[in-house]
């Protein structure tokens, strides 16, 4: 019965990735999408499609690109457009310093070293951990992590797509687990807070208050992660049989281990500078070195909207080329300054492909964001499921649904909550559910649908990493391999919400899954509050 089951999943997953490929090339996609979305401004602005923005009270409207101003926003912005689009400088500025490490042999030889000491069945296991930890530090997962996943598996011999599944899984499918803070969890905390208020105007949300179940969900995810990849991704695509050639995995020479040891030393230096620039500067030793803590927000004195957070693509580059050099020093690998410079031109000479696709997707991305059709289909959704009476648990199931829906038309965390918000705190209070807890339905759904939304940011990166292994991928390999993990993340995350609301733990440091409207607040109070609520959510459904 299981094999049966196994066949029909692999037969469905082969024909959404044949039909997903006898698409024209991703790049020309995007430029039909962009076209299509020029098209339907027109179309929804012509029938006078408005919502109301359930947090400002705002009317939406779509604006129409094939008006007049629409055009010439079209022709003033296509320059901006590309080179505004955040994963692009992200992607040369830190494979500049990539293609160092990788010139010298740096790379290879870490990856030979890796492949020769690692246990081989905790490979997989390891590489999905890292990606979800990565989320702290926002784009390095994407940049550094899914390329080498590809390498690691196509070094021990296993298909390279796998592996960029598996690290691709973790960075972005698990975006709302982690055992630390990022940058998002001020951001989402200050949203839920102000819709909050429209109940309780005292209520306050602190940046943690998910991170118990993050944490929990961080090893639930990794070792769901693996599952998928192990049982459904990697024998399905079987064996590689593309032209890539893997780096050959032979012991560590006496050159090589010489610019190993160099490269440990100059690490180890690294990280304390690293150390020496984020720690408070009035805790134990650091107090009382000179200028410690010059990294930390200069204002707050905080680390998760610092120069050093912003910076981290920088600190890529630094790391990775300064790390490079001082290999190739000690290997003999790096003869002068030009070697260093070739190195880096040699990796943006792989680039061409990705960057013409990287153009039209900026274009599509942009056209959606200045029409307004990302708000008015979101807010559409949310006016839909809130307007049907459901029990509480069946209403936290479907707001995990609707953002991750809303997430396949919408990229940005932020933007999405700023929507859907204002519309399911309120009416989770009045159930019975924290803000808290309605702010983590919200990540859960906003992460499994990452890996097949061609919004994301990074989507079309993927694809081009996808293409050095296989010349035939496109949108319908990616969302074929990675529909999986889509679907089990989801269902797994699901059951394990509803496990959690029956045990009912604490969801973060002082965040109770469940809220209770004051006994002190007086009957017309309540009912007042009720009506308000009710009248706030009607208006936004109308």
């Amino acid at each position: 019965m299981s094999n049966k089951k196994s066949g029909t999943t692999v037969k469905v997953l082969d024909v959404i990735e044949k039909v997903g490929n006898k698409l024209p090339h991703p790049g020309a996609l995007f430029a039909y999408f962009a076209l299509g979305i020029i098209f339907l401004s027109w179309l929804v602005s012509l029938f006078g499609v408005t919502v109301v923005h359930p947090g400002t009270g705002e009317t939406i409207e779509a604006f129409n690109l094939m008006s007049r101003e629409g055009l010439h926003k079209i022709m003033k912005g296509m320059v901006t457009n590309f080179t505004s689009f955040a994963p692009l400088g992200t992607v040369l500025v830190a494979l500049l310093g990539i293609g160092i490490a990788e010139s010298s042999g740096l790379m290879s030889t870490g990856l030979r070293l890796l492949v020769l000491s690692a246990p081989r069945q905790l490979l997989t296991f390891s590489i999905v951990f890292a990606g979800i930890l990565s989320n702290t530090a926002s784009e390095v997962g994407y940049v550094v992590l899914v390329p080498l996943g590809g390498m690691i598996f196509l070094a021990i011999g296993r298909n390279p797509i796998a592996g960029i599944a598996a690290a691709f899984a973790g960075v972005s499918g698990g975006y709302s687990a982690n055992l630390l803070l990022g940058t998002i969890d001020p951001l989402l905390a200050g949203l839920s807070e102000e819709a909050a208020r429209i109940v309780d105007p005292a209520y306050t949300v602190n940046p943690a208050a998910n991170y118990y179940f993050m944490a929990a969900s961080t090893f639930f995810i990794a070792i769901i992660g693996t599952w998928v990849t192990e049982k459904v991704v990697a024998p399905r695509l079987g064996e590689y049989k593309g032209e890539a050639l893997a780096e050959e995995i032979k012991m560590i020479d006496a050159n090589e281990k010489r610019g190993l040891k160099f490269t440990l030393y100059g690490f180890i230096i690294i990280i304390v500078l690293i150390a020496w620039s984020v720690m408070p500067i009035d805790r134990g030793f650091w107090a009382s070195v000179p200028g410690s803590g010059f990294m930390r927000d200069p204002v707050t004195g905080g680390l998760l909207r610092s120069p050093f957070m912003s910076g981290i693509v920088a600190l890529i580059f630094l790391i990775a080329g300064i790390l490079g050099i001082i290999y190739g020093i000690g290997a003999k690998t790096l003869k002068s300054s030009t070697d260093v410079i070739n190195g880096m031109g040699k990796s943006m000479a792989t680039l061409g492909t990705y960057i013409v696709l990287v153009f039209f997707a900026a274009q599509f991305v942009a056209y959606f964001n200045w029409t307004n059709l990302g708000l008015i289909f979101a807010i559409k959704g949310a006016n839909l499921i809130g307007s049907i009476g459901m029990g509480r648990i069946p209403l936290m199931i479907a707001l995990v649904l609707v953002a991750a829906f809303v997430n396949l038309v919408i990229g940005s965390a932020s933007a999405k909550w700023a929507i859907l918000a204002p519309v399911f705190i309120p009416m989770f209070m009045l159930l019975g559910y924290s803000p808290e807890f309605t702010q983590l339905a919200y990540r859960v759904g906003d992460s499994v649908t990452n890996v097949i939304a061609p919004m994301m940011s990074y989507f079309a990166m993927i694809v081009a990493f996808m293409e050095r292994y296989d010349s035939k991928a496109g949108i319908g390999t990616i969302i074929a391999t990675m529909l999986p993990y889509t679907f089990v993340f989801l269902f797994s995350w699901l059951i394990l919400l509803i496990v959690w609301i029956l045990l009912d733990f604490p969801i973060g440091p002082g965040s109770p899954l469940f809220y209770e409207i004051q006994e002190s607040m007086p009957t017309g109070d309540i009912s007042a509050l009720t009506s308000k609520v009710s009248h706030f959510t009607l208006n936004i459904f109308s």
